[in-house]
């Protein structure tokens, strides 16, 4: 039997699984990021959490500033994502 949420019951999980997210699998992540994008809320500030490749919660990834930029080098798959400041 499928759940279903309310986007505002939506939101209020979401923003509950932002507040804990340090020690979530990367399995965890992706129900979250796919609830959001099937209710149509934007996570903004909370992409930058977690890994856009493999989904895994940055515990301590390498901070570079550089050119304006952000970039934050994933410490389990090395993806580099970058953001401008």
């Amino acid at each position: 039997m499928k759940s279903s949420f309310s986007k505002s019951e939506a939101k209020e999980k979401i923003e509950k699984f932002f507040e804990e997210i340090n020690g979530k699998s990367a399995k965890e992540v992706k129900k979250i990021k796919r609830l959001a994008m099937n209710k149509s809320i934007g996570l903004k500030e909370k992409r930058k959490l977690f890994c856009r490749k493999c989904l895994n919660v940055y515990k301590n990834p390498k901070i570079r500033i550089r050119n304006k930029a952000k970039s934050i080098k994933c410490e389990n798959c090395g993806c580099i994502s970058r953001w401008k400041l």
